[in-house]
């Protein structure tokens, strides 16, 4: 007997998405091993996470990359720590993404040189390099050079792989940071948007494409998301990015390619919202926030990156990173999802929830082209202000309690958790040593490259012929090339455009940013506040002054600006001079403006050697009765060793009360100065 066919016709399953998984640690080798590993396990692309000296443009030796090398990411300084991270991985085979922006021409450039080496043909790489510096400079911090010729790095970038790399994106413009520092959906597609706008008026005016590829460019063009656990509007906001994309490269542009303008994203599902309290519950956060960018096939990513469950505690273990690669694949693999056209079409709700973002975000991209643009916006301090602002609208909500998330601020009680019950074990390290390791290589490198079996000729050429381009108006990845093949270093290469285009300091928008919660009479921030007042008092001052700052390279602002933001509000004096700032800066500044409190946000893992660091150069000042204050991901064990140097109190994600430790700092103060305490709750 013959088994029964279903009735209806089963249509062939469409293909699945890239799935990938953010990785790369310590050195070239240990990441070298983990994408083969995670290759055989089935995923099907690699995503590279690069760590901050390489993506701020310094050597793993320069001062400000102390705690900071192989801790996020992989470092890689030359073409030999290229090499091996690809070691026996076939890049004509590939498809590589890169988290790189500032110096993305130049991580690029390794990655032709090593292509070429191992006899791939160029003109079939694939990949993409995210190379956006607008939202470094709104929320990721890992910019180095002005607008301008940030701007000029990246159009050349377009202009070189269009003529040389046609299967590869030289531009992923990325809005997932924006969400992160707290965008709404609106923010979200339309900063992105003018971002794509400024970027390809930018090639279109370079006279470096003629018009007739113009096509080529925007097909080539694709886009980086944040998938938030709304995941309705997440997936309303994906069908309005690409009308909005539509309607801007036919309208301005004049693309009438409909291949040309299809929308093409890939997501990193929101780490945001990812809690260290209860961090189980991230495993349905994740999911439910996949679904939002895979469950509608008119708008379904191109290729998806999840989170771990424990990212908020810390590294993930290859096993947490596998766990998230195997929920794609039962939802790609196991489920029907593949094997129907759009499920959501002709839903009146999701229709009109689909129009109302367009038409919005329309109306925002309008007013920041009428400022001159998303540059201009940068500059003015806009965009940064705006995204500040609704940062501190959503912490109050949580706050308040109106914006319940499980396990922080609502249903709080739980059961002892297996998962984290030894913390040691339940996140990855980095071993403290790999730092001097990777700076002998480094050093070895650099005394080594033009001997035998390198022979690379002296970089000194290559770099003088950069910095000659770089002065000039001619594309700088030839250039950039050249120093590649010449065995230059990260540093030397982003030290050479450093002299001609300068650094920025992007502005913080923490003094422009408007009150999120009001002093209300009564209120916890109205209590909060008369304590600072009568500390100040007490101490004889004006008012309490607080130095927020962040040392190293982590240029995730967002927590210590909505620190700074609410002490402003609870009556401090706030001196925040943003990122990348070294601990001798910090405790100048701290000196020089006679702070009673500093507190230092590191959100990248260098706390360890950074905070002591601080301290130590506070007690030499003599300044031991200004008390430190930490704040970032944290792990209990490197938590109790702080306090141990010194440290009054720490903070990590799982402390949500911004008004509560604004009060716990003024306690601290008073504490410190051996006042009395105060019996005003807090």
């Amino acid at each position: 007997m013959t088994e029964r066919q279903p009735a209806e016709h089963r249509r062939e399953k469409d293909r699945p998405w890239l799935m990938r998984t953010y990785a790369g640690h310590s050195t070239a080798e240990a990441s070298n091993e983990l994408y083969r590993r995670n290759l055989a396990k089935g995923q099907t692309g690699l995503s590279v996470a690069f760590d901050l000296p390489t993506q701020t443009g310094y050597d793993s030796d320069h001062i400000l990359a102390r705690g900071e090398v192989g801790r996020v990411g992989v470092p890689i300084a030359h073409l030999g720590d290229m090499r091996r991270l690809f070691q026996d991985i076939p890049l004509e085979q590939m498809n590589t993404s890169m988290t790189i922006n500032a110096t993305a021409m130049w991580l690029l450039a390794l990655y032709q040189v090593v292509a070429e080496e191992q006899g791939a043909d160029i003109t079939k790489l694939q990949g993409t390099t995210q190379n956006d510096i607008v939202k470094e400079y709104l929320s990721r911090g890992t910019h180095v050079f002005p607008p301008g010729p940030s701007l000029r790095l990246t159009t050349d970038m377009i202009a070189y792989t269009v003529s040389h790399m046609p299967k590869w994106n030289p531009i992923n413009i990325c809005s997932y940071h924006l969400q992160e520092a707290g965008a709404t959906p609106v923010q979200e597609i339309a900063y992105a948007m003018s971002t794509a706008i400024a970027v390809l008026d930018a090639v279109r005016d370079s006279g470096q494409v003629p018009q007739e590829r113009m096509g080529d460019v925007v097909g080539r063009i694709s886009f980086f998301v944040n998938a938030g656990v709304r995941f309705i509007e997440e997936m309303c906001k994906m069908r309005a990015f690409g009308r909005i994309w539509d309607k801007v490269t036919r309208e301005r542009y004049g693309i009438e390619n409909p291949k040309h303008r299809r929308f093409r994203y890939g997501v990193q599902v929101n780490s945001l919202g990812l809690t260290e309290a209860q961090p189980e519950n991230n495993v349905q956060r994740i999911v439910l926030e996949m679904l939002a960018v895979t469950l509608s096939k008119d708008a379904r990513a191109r290729a998806v990156q999840l989170p771990a469950w424990n990212e908020a505690l810390g590294l993930p273990r290859p096993w947490d990173q596998q766990w998230s690669l195997r929920i794609q694949q039962v939802l790609a693999y196991e489920s029907d999802l593949l094997e129907y056209e759009d499920i959501f079409d002709g839903s009146k709700v999701i229709e009109a929830k689909v129009e109302e973002l367009v038409e919005s975000a329309l109306a925002e991209i309008d007013r920041i082209q009428e400022m001159g643009g998303a540059m201009a916006a940068v500059e003015s301090g806009y965009l940064k202000s705006q995204l500040v602002a609704s940062h501190a609208e959503r912490r109050g909500r949580i706050e308040s309690g109106q914006e319940k998330i499980i396990g922080v601020n609502a249903f709080e009680g739980t059961e002892p958790n297996p998962l984290t019950a030894d913390l040691d074990t339940a996140i990855q390290t980095v071993d403290p040593e790999v730092e001097a390791r990777v700076i002998a290589s480094l050093q070895q490198w650099r005394d080594s490259r033009y001997q035998p079996p390198f022979n690379h000729p002296r970089p000194c050429k290559a770099l003088e012929r950069l910095k000659e381009v770089a002065r000039g108006t001619g594309n700088l990845m030839e250039a950039t090339l050249e120093c590649a093949r010449a065995g230059a270093t990260t540093g030397e290469w982003a030290g050479a455009l450093r002299e001609v285009f300068g650094e920025f300091r992007a502005p913080t928008g923490v003094s422009s940013a408007p009150v999120a919660v009001p002093v209300e009479e009564g209120s916890t921030l109205a209590l909060v506040r008369h304590k600072v007042d009568v500390t100040a008092k007490e101490l004889g001052v004006g008012k309490l002054r607080f130095l927020v700052g962040k040392p190293g390279l982590d240029g995730h602002s967002n927590g210590a600006e909505q620190i700074a933001v609410r002490a402003r509000d609870a009556g401090f004096e706030v001196v925040y001079q943003g990122i990348r700032l070294t601990p001798e800066q910090i405790v100048d500044a701290a000196l020089a403006e006679d702070v009673h409190a500093v507190g230092l946000s590191i959100l990248s893992g260098s706390h360890a050697q950074l905070v002591p660091d601080v301290l130590e150069r506070l007690r030499v000042a003599g300044a031991t009765d200004i008390p430190v204050i930490a704040g970032g991901i944290i792990p209990n064990g490197d938590a109790e060793q702080l306090r141990q140097a010194g440290v009054a109190a720490v903070f990590t994600p799982k402390d949500f009360d911004i008004t509560g430790i604004i009060g716990r700092i003024v306690d601290e103060i008073r504490k410190a100065n051996q006042l009395d305490p105060l019996e005003v709750p807090a």
